[in-house]
């Protein structure tokens, strides 16, 4: 059975910034519901109000004339910021002049990237959001229902997560794509989404995807930058470095939420053991990219897979000159083969540590050093800042 708790009994681990900040995560991520927590007195500005955002829209200048009857260091929200980037210009001039701290929070950076928008020069922060982790959720976490449904909390919170998902994909097509109008055809754009999550965890090929949608290789890979700059996928990096040999250079695709690619592929049924691989490490990418916003937990994150060697390493995270070398096994046993490309990592210069994370019990370490953790340690290590050796 599942919780009953609501997403508003979650306290966040995201911390509030001193000064200004960008706060992006895709919709339904608890973002608003964050801010109020976090500003209860805050001036707001609500752009998903159409009568607040027809009348910005017609009246810019309300905007500024509401900013100068607040006192100097007061907190401003302004929710679903993308929808009217040119704000940002009174943003930046109230921060200059009057010493006002902004939260802009959106769910996509793509209209404030293309429109040339005022960013603010540096005088705001950038952070992202995303679904609940286990820290979060406490007793009402489940490994399970995490792979098969994810964490979003709107979708979290329903009574019917199968349809909550469902709903999900469609809201997204309806308020993200065709209200802001992000691409001419949206028939083809639900074609792509769902061949798009069957890359989930697999290196990129466009061709492939242009091939299987029947669309041109120049609108896939713009589609691919749409669901990066809506927040829903992520793309990792091949690890490149001047080493005896040649690294791949393609990326990998992940999406931000099990839930999330299963809905998009119209699969909510038990996780199958072919999904379950994909949907464990994707899911362990996220959570690393959720620490790393409430802290200094990486500098830079790739995979590693020498082209020259069969071997592959999930993650391969930097800090500072140290390495620190990730494997994601979704079986519950851990053999001895599944640990080749941690031992072959091993001759990367300034790698700290090995770690394979696996969803069994038992915690482990081998005799040439590479460390075998449960997802309780995973997450205990995550949460104590303790991911890294001492």
């Amino acid at each position: 059975m599942r919780s009953t708790s609501q997403p508003a009994s979650y306290a966040r681990i995201l911390e509030l910034p001193r000064g200004s900040f960008f706060l992006f995560g895709p919709r339904g991520i608890g973002k608003s519901t964050w801010a109020r927590r976090c500003l209860a007195h805050a001036k707001r500005f609500d752009l998903l109000d159409e009568g607040l955002y027809q009348d910005l829209l017609r009246n810019p200048l309300q905007f500024r004339d509401e900013l100068r009857t607040l006192a100097k260091s007061s907190w401003v929200v302004v929710d679903e910021i993308q929808r009217i980037p040119s704000l940002l210009n009174e943003v930046h001039r109230s921060i200059e002049e009057f010493g006002l701290r902004f939260v802009l929070l959106g769910s996509s950076s793509r209209k404030l990237k293309t429109q040339g928008t005022n960013l603010l020069a540096g005088r705001a922060a950038r952070k992202l959001m995303f679904p609940f982790t286990p820290q979060e959720l406490g007793r009402d976490f489940r490994l399970e229902d995490q792979l098969r449904f994810g964490s979003i909390p709107l979708v979290f919170a329903a009574e019917d997560r199968i349809q909550a998902l469902t709903s999900y994909v469609q809201l997204y097509l309806k308020e993200e794509i065709r209200a802001e109008a992000l691409v001419r055809n949206l028939p083809a754009f639900a074609r792509f989404l769902p061949v798009a999550a069957l890359f989930h965890g697999q290196v990129i090929n466009i061709s492939n995807i242009a091939r299987e949608t029947a669309t041109a290789r120049m609108t896939v890979a713009g589609y691919l930058e749409i669901l990066d700059d809506t927040l829903l996928t992520y793309r990792l990096p091949a690890f490149e470095a001047r080493l005896r040999v040649r690294e791949r250079k393609l990326p990998k695709l992940y999406w931000v939420d099990p839930g999330l690619v299963r809905a998009v592929k119209k699969q909510l049924g038990l996780v199958t053991d072919e999904e379950r691989g994909p949907l464990f490490e994707g899911w362990v990418l996220t959570l690393l990219r959720t620490y790393a916003e409430v802290g200094e937990l990486y500098d830079e994150v790739w995979y590693w897979s020498p082209s020259d060697s069969k071997v592959e390493v999930d993650f391969l995270l930097r800090r500072g000159r140290s390495y620190l070398a990730i494997e994601v096994k979704s079986q519950r046993r851990v053999a001895a083969l599944q640990l080749s490309g941690l031992k072959a990592i091993g001759e990367l210069k300034s790698v700290a540590r090995r770690v394979l994370v696996y969803p069994g019990e038992r915690d482990l370490k081998t005799q040439d050093g590479v460390e075998i953790w449960s997802i309780a340690r995973f997450v205990q290590a995550l949460a104590e800042g303790q991911l890294w050796p001492e």
